[in-house]
């Protein structure tokens, strides 16, 4: 296999309209091309890449006028990442459930990562632009975890994306998700707002847990059906922390079934016995202004089979 050489010197980039709004580390993936992403959080996390002359975090949001610099960068590209695979394509394009010329919608699969990186070669964003091609913008609003499943928007354009993502900011979106939770609560609604506070482990792995000094958050749980020894509820969200629905689940005593990492073993390993072979984490629905046609639009994405056919064994 032959090595290729990626170099870049460095540059001082201030950043105009088309650019404003956009996340640092999306920024840099274009700027600097065939540069791992891995890498791209290495060189952010060191200090390396300054915005006005300062540090900054790999979720920080482009504003116009910044300056940003962009270190030199020399590596070598120890492999060419294969193209996305004809079944995660095929996969991929069953789940468009949404679009027209601003916006695409997925039902995003479980266990499919939204983007490649940490070890994963690509995801649902790069999937969607070997699939499309033509299109030259391609950028997710919004991101799922990788076992969650459910409703993922993508960009189409650079002013959709900043449209939607300023609803998002200011919560002028309504996120629903459907979980399956341990135990019988001895409620039919519940509200916490319990604050999260996050953490990034040495191996690059995120936690997540409730914490005075951490960010406010705020779920609603109603519980939807009542099983033997566990309920289906739906989530709606008003912050989008990350893991928040899994640790404020935990929080209230009664875990997101399958959830290996805030889960609860026992409940995990019945249900498991029984058939759920995942995380029981969808999101449902969304609605928001569209930012193109000035409505009210609401995209909704169905259970997959494998979880829809579980809650009839519990039935049963």
């Amino acid at each position: 296999m032959n090595h290729k050489k990626i170099t870049h010197s460095v540059r001082f980039v201030e950043i105009n309209a088309n650019n404003a709004g956009q996340r640092i580390d999306n920024f840099l993936l274009n700027q600097l091309k065939g540069v791992p992403r891995g890498h791209i959080y290495k060189i952010i996390r060191k200090g390396e890449v300054r915005v006005n002359k300062g540090r900054i975090k790999q979720t920080y949001k482009l504003q116009y006028g910044d300056s940003v610099r962009i270190p030199p960068v020399s590596l070598t590209e120890k492999k060419v990442l294969p193209a996305p695979g004809r079944s995660l394509l095929t996969l991929i394009e069953n789940s468009i459930i949404f679009e027209d010329s601003s916006l695409l919608a997925i039902n995003k699969p479980s266990g499919v990562a939204v983007h490649g990186g940490s070890g994963v070669s690509y995801g649902i964003i790069e999937a969607i632009r070997a699939l499309k091609p033509d299109e030259k913008f391609l950028e997710l609003i919004h991101r799922l975890d990788k076992d969650t499943s459910g409703c993922l928007l993508i960009a189409k354009k650079r002013s959709a994306l900043i449209a939607v993502q300023d609803l998002l900011r200011k919560r002028q979106t309504d996120k629903r998700y459907l979980a399956l939770l341990c135990g019988l609560p001895d409620f039919k609604k519940q509200k916490v707002t319990a604050p999260l506070l996050r953490e990034e482990l040495k191996s690059g792995e995120r936690f997540v847990r409730v914490d005075q000094k951490g960010k406010e958050s705020t779920s609603f749980f109603s519980i939807l059906e009542r099983f033997n020894d566990s309920v289906l509820a739906e989530v709606k969200i008003i912050t989008g922390r990350t893991h928040q629905i899994r640790v404020h689940a935990k929080y209230i005593g009664h875990n997101v079934a399958g959830d290996s990492k805030y889960g609860n073993y026992a409940c995990n390993q019945r249900l498991k016995d029984r058939g759920l072979k995942r995380l029981f984490l969808h999101s449902a629905q969304i609605s928001f202004k569209h930012p193109d046609l000035h409505k009210q639009i609401t995209i909704k994405a169905p259970l997959s089979a494998d979880l829809e056919q579980f809650l009839l064994t519990l039935t049963k």
